[in-house]
């Protein structure tokens, strides 16, 4: 019987994540492995292609770990040869570790994925290893907030304590400003407020080999003006020197290992200070948006499902990961809100021969809102050139040309958008 791969959640109903998806399906079919999807009912509904590239398709909650660890004991004690245990998606990185851990297959430790999924519990142990970063504290309500405003120095940041997309994530100067803030997050219970950190922001994007963390390449990062962080442009590889890559690779690495990340994909968040590197949100898993894309392009015949796949199964493979010899950039655009009549230029967008992926995320008719969170983002571009820099020339010129036309220019209805 062939080994089996338990793809947990499968992919959110968007372009990037079913990408990916059938990208980890594609390489892990091209290794003689059977794969099993198992989600909710209304995603595999939505996912039609990933049910198509699967193995099998079964409905399992990936929100209940409980859930997916016993269904695949069953399936397992039922003959079943399940060999890994693979999740792309954040809110499934929970399930994945706690059936890794029941079936005994290669997987990080439970407690591990919820360390690090539960931001203060994360920032606490780099803290305590003597990693450099922002002070925080749990809070039940403004009162609590406001206590650590007078401990620690501002402006300040106050965020959800489990989401991600820059959900309610925003910036306080004073305790003024903190019912604004706490209107922003999307649910009224605990939260975290932490010290700002004035560096430029980064992210490490890497896969583990043998244990050990292998680096793909580290990314710049943009992002709206403060009250809010809502992430505008990413490039890689970034442009940085040698001996300060080779310092954010260490210091990723020890930070990875302190707290017990051995198999899979990671992506770190990080600013560079004048005082060093200080790290931001840990994850165990890929970057979202088209990162893999960019990835891929960087560095032509990457494979890094297949790479975590071999590595799990312990197959034969390279020794690790090459670096990238290209740059790859994405550029969001975020219009003036108003109602969406056309969008010009978009043609010309699609057909740049250096253009990797271009996507609108609204429509004709709809609404385009203020940018609090990622999902209120228009559209994406996604470019590759010989280099990192480049490639983000291209897309800022690429994104200057576009026009979303609204009903707030003084338009009438007009034609779909392109």
């Amino acid at each position: 019987m062939k080994p089996t791969l338990l793809f947990v959640a499968g992919a959110r109903a968007l372009p990037f994540s079913v990408n990916m998806a059938e990208a980890v399906l594609a390489q892990t079919a091209a290794r003689g492995i059977r794969t099993i999807v198992t989600t909710t009912a209304p995603v595999l509904a939505a996912t039609p292609s990933i049910v198509a590239a699967a193995d099998e398709a079964s409905v399992v909650d990936y929100t209940d770990p409980r859930k997916n660890a016993e269904w695949a004991r069953r399936r397992v004690a039922a003959g079943e040869r399940i060999a890994a245990v693979f999740a792309l998606l954040e809110m499934a990185q929970v399930a994945a570790a706690e059936t890794a851990a029941a079936i005994g297959v290669p997987g990080n430790p439970p407690e591990v994925i919820r360390r690090i999924r539960t931001k203060d519990a994360c920032r606490t142990a780099l803290a305590e290893a003597g990693f450099a970063q922002p002070a925080v504290r749990l809070c039940a309500n403004a009162a609590d907030a406001e206590d650590f405003m007078r401990d620690a120095p501002g402006p300040w940041i106050v965020k959800p304590r489990d989401a991600m997309g820059s959900i309610g994530v925003s910036l306080v100067s004073s305790a003024a400003d903190l019912p604004a803030a706490l209107a922003l997050l999307p649910d009224a219970g605990t939260f975290l407020i932490e010290e700002f950190v004035p560096g430029t922001e980064f992210s490490i994007e890497g896969i583990f080999l043998d244990g050990r963390p292998h680096f793909l390449a580290v990314t710049t990062k943009e992002k709206t003006s403060p009250p809010l962080f809502v992430e505008t442009a990413h490039a890689l590889p970034a442009d940085l020197p040698e001996s300060r890559r080779e310092e954010i690779e260490e210091v990723v690495s020890a930070a990875l290992l302190t707290l017990g990340l051995r198999v899979g994909a990671f992506h770190v968040e990080f600013w560079l200070t004048p005082g060093g590197v200080v790290l931001g949100e840990v994850h165990g898993r890929l970057g979202g948006d088209w990162l893999y894309l960019m990835l891929g392009y960087a560095i032509p015949g990457l494979e890094v499902f297949g790479l975590v796949i071999d590595d799990m199964l312990g197959l034969p493979r390279a020794p690790g990961p090459p670096r990238p010899t290209r740059g790859a950039a994405m550029r969001f655009l975020t219009p003036p809100p108003g109602t969406l009549v056309a969008v010009e230029g978009w043609d010309e967008v699609r057909a740049h021969p250096a253009v990797l992926h271009a996507e609108l995320l609204i429509g004709h008719g709809e609404e385009i809102p203020p940018v609090h969170c990622s999902r209120d983002r228009a559209a994406v571009i996604v470019t590759g050139a010989e280099t990192s820099t480049r490639a983000r020339e291209i897309a800022e010129e690429l994104a200057l040309s576009v026009r979303f036309v609204t009903t707030a220019d003084g338009a009438g209805p007009g034609e779909p958008a392109a």
